[in-house]
């Protein structure tokens, strides 16, 4: 363990030994999936989508070998005993740093199917990683937006058809597909210019997983729906990259995808206003619950969490 050295030392170390873990294995990645595009034989590509994910979990338990060797982090976890790779997932999060990335990797490797995004259709052009994505199932969605409905109207749910084609796939292979329901990273800026009537995070957007729902909403059987906090405050990848996050809660809650979540979200009032109103139920529930970790800490282990943090979110 190498905890012992500067912090700035700690840092270029865990850049390099994570640009390399990168750079090594994406390129064999990239070889894989050129293989599975240019041979599309049905047993043959189900091999490569194993090596695929096989490379994709080796990629994630490497940069968590590299945080253990070099940085000494306390990991609090609560609620993630319940989950299997063998089921369908909607994961979502609160997003305060590019770190939450790795922290997600990180406490759900090899417990949960590897983590997926839906991507925007015109992202499988991006060179390199465009095929990455492709090739690791990553969702890709088709979306219209409303100024070209208005101009094209019989297209009109065409872009859910559209997804959910795509998603058969996933019918008897389970995902998790991830989503960040806030759109973008917490800070005070944002938080104010939005006038968000919660303490710790943003208003959340509920079109995305609402999308997502009416694309997959009959192959996901549950909500992982994670809570992360940093009780020291959250840090960007340099300073967590550079060890100064030594203490980090998760909370995890699994609650089942029932039939009154599903809908159309686009086209139904209704079921939009009602979905809307979930989504900042779960919201408020998230609030709380960060408010109860960073209490829970602040008696625990008062010199963790700086006197303005503690203010602002807990009094």
């Amino acid at each position: 363990m190498l905890h012992f050295l500067p912090w700035r030392v700690r840092g270029f170390i865990t850049a390099v030994l994570m640009g390399i873990n990168t750079v090594v294995l994406c390129s064999v990645l990239l070889i894989v999936a050129l293989f599975k595009f240019v041979i599309p034989l049905a047993a043959w590509q189900r091999a490569c989508e194993w090596m695929l994910i096989g490379i994709s979990s080796f990629w994630v338990n490497n940069n968590a070998l590299v945080l253990k060797l070099m940085h000494r982090i306390e990991w609090k976890v609560r609620g993630i005993e319940n989950v299997s790779r063998k089921e369908w997932y909607l994961v979502v999060s609160n997003h305060q740093s590019w770190a939450d990335i790795i922290v997600l990797q990180t406490i759900f490797r090899g417990k949960i199917p590897f983590l997926k995004f839906f991507l925007k259709k015109e992202l499988i052009w991006v060179p390199f990683l465009g095929l990455a994505w492709w090739a690791l199932d990553f969702p890709f969605m088709k979306r219209y937006s409303n100024d070209f409905l208005k101009k094209h109207p019989n297209l009109k749910g065409k872009d859910i058809e559209i997804t959910k084609k795509a998603c058969q796939k996933f019918k008897t292979k389970p995902v998790s597909i991830m989503n960040f329901v806030e759109g973008t990273r917490f800070t005070k800026a944002k938080h104010e210019k939005q006038n968000s009537p919660f303490r710790n995070l943003l208003r959340p957007k509920a079109g995305g997983i609402a999308f997502v729902l009416g694309a997959m909403g009959e192959y996901l059987n549950s909500l992982v729906n994670v809570t992360i906090s940093y009780p020291q405050g959250a840090k960007n990848f340099i300073e967590f990259i550079c060890g100064k996050v030594t203490h980090i809660d998760v909370q995890v809650e699994i609650t089942p995808i029932t039939e009154d979540l599903l809908g159309d979200y686009f086209n139904d009032s209704v079921y939009r206003e009602r979905f809307q109103e979930w989504v900042n139920r779960l919201w408020e529930k998230k609030d709380q619950d960060l408010d109860g970790l960073l209490l829970q800490r602040r008696e625990q282990r008062p010199e963790l969490v700086p006197d303005a943090i503690a203010a602002e979110s807990i009094g």
